[in-house]
């Protein structure tokens, strides 16, 4: 093909120089059982570019799209209205050409833009000081537990059951490798586990989600007391941040680290990502805290400016003594959450959030008044749990099938787990209508 630049001879020589036989033996790190062993069957060898497109688009239109139907998804990514001057500013030039805020005389607009971010999250959490964002909820959790060993010295981490289960298994990949101990609690629907009771001298934390996958909502104040007690820090994590224009803060309850999804301001679904980690923390862990902060400071002729305080990545300093190995901010993702968060301000998230809260209230009544099904939460935010009377992967797909994106069924994210294969989680924004939430409540008293 003339499109690729190395010739069989150039390749052989690289591989001689890295010592291996082949290209397949680069990829023996990968599990053979997520390898494929062949071309990918479904897709002809080579098509000309109009008749590739045409088959592309018919294997896209498969999908049924968020914004097509009536849609109640949620489960860690949410969909809200996103306002049309986020992005529009986020692609002008200036910010879309940017890159990374090394040389600040020439960067500023870059570091501004940061350091009103990490105010904005700092202000959100009620933390004392946040980062420049990492890459997404679940890598600020698994970089929070990791922070939480450096800060104690210790290698043992509490998850709770209420943890969404992708942001488990990113920290489980972690600890596989950096070396360190967790103890998982087992799935908590019903919001009624004691995670005070696995704390021990050994535990340098806990992490909680808030609210839970579940939907829960708990004042964790005392689980914060009771880990200080032991030397042990508490980690919050949030995948909902509208959820903190109406909750109180993690930082009110004693929260030493928050870990967050800043998805919901800025930034749409878009298959799952790119999205943006949000993560802050108490003033004096600042020195163990990963990735990157952007202060303020005064130029040589006393004019404001910004310039990168605290880099602790690998890139910037020698490896034994970094504190992360994040390799970007998701600089984009993050300006985009700092543009939303500023059109809204804080009376206007607080508007959105009661919006939020008041639609699933509505819907969680109507469907608590059909046969069978019963709601499984005492309190929440915009998302709550269903106990249905089938297996919800079947309930969801025949919602699907009558245009209605009904929720996640809860065997999706543990589907090693049989006891919670009737729940289904159910989010409601603002863009629910109430028509949509008639239709879901219709559909399902017809399916069922």
């Amino acid at each position: 093909m003339r499109y690729l630049p190395l010739t069989a001879a150039d390749r052989a020589a690289m591989l001689a120089t890295i010592g291996v036989a082949s290209v397949d033996e680069l990829f023996h790190d990968v599990p053979v059982s997520a390898r494929l062993d062949g071309p990918i069957k479904a897709l002809p060898n080579h098509q000309g570019e109009l008749a590739v497109e045409r088959r592309l688009r018919e294997m896209a239109e498969r999908n049924v799209p968020a914004g097509s139907v009536a849609c109640f998804l949620g489960a860690g990514a949410y969909r809200h209205h996103v306002p049309a001057s986020v992005d529009y500013l986020i692609q002008r030039g200036e910010f879309l050409t940017s890159y990374t805020p090394y040389q600040p005389e020439i960067t500023q607009g870059t570091l501004q833009y940061l350091f009103e971010f990490q105010t904005q999250v700092a202000m959100l959490t009620g933390m004392e000081v946040a980062n420049a964002s990492l890459y997404d909820g679940a890598t600020a959790c698994a970089e929070a537990v990791m922070m939480a060993n450096r800060v104690t010295r210790r290698k043992k981490a509490v998850l709770s059951g209420g943890l969404h289960p992708h942001y488990c298994a990113v920290t489980e990949t972690e600890a596989r490798f950096v070396g360190f101990e967790l103890v998982e609690a087992a799935p908590d629907p019903e919001g009624t586990e004691d995670l005070a009771g696995l704390v021990d001298d050994a535990t340098s934390c806990v992490v909680v989600q808030y609210p839970s996958v579940f939907g829960q909502v708990h004042d964790y104040t005392a689980l914060a007391q009771a880990c200080h007690a032991k030397g042990a820090l508490l980690i919050v994590v949030v995948t909902e941040a509208v959820a903190l224009g109406l909750l109180p803060s993690p930082g009110s309850m004693g929260a030493d680290i928050v870990a967050a999804e800043g998805q919901s301001l800025g930034n749409a679904l878009s298959f799952g990502g790119p999205y943006v980690g949000l993560f802050a923390c108490r003033d004096k862990f600042v020195r163990q805290m990963p990735g990157r902060l952007c202060g303020e400071t005064v130029d040589a002729d006393g004019r404001r400016g910004f310039v990168l305080t605290l880099s602790t990545r690998e890139q910037h300093i020698r490896r034994e003594k970094a504190t992360s190995n994040i390799c970007t901010n998701s600089g984009l993702c993050a300006l985009a959450f700092t543009i939303h968060l500023s059109l809204l301000g804080e009376s206007g998230l607080g508007h959105l959030a009661r919006l939020n809260h008041a639609m699933a209230v509505q819907l969680a009544d109507k469907i608590a008044a059909l046969p069978g099904v019963s709601v499984l939460n005492d309190g929440f935010f915009n998302e709550f749990t269903v106990r249905l009377p089938r297996r919800a992967r079947k309930v969801v797909d025949a919602l699907t099938a009558r245009g209605v994106l009904a929720g996640v069924p809860v065997s999706r994210l543990f589907p090693q787990d049989d006891r919670l294969a009737d729940l289904m989680l159910v989010a409601v924004t603002e863009t629910n209508t109430e028509a949509q939430m008639d239709a879901l409540c219709w559909a399902l008293k017809e399916v069922l």
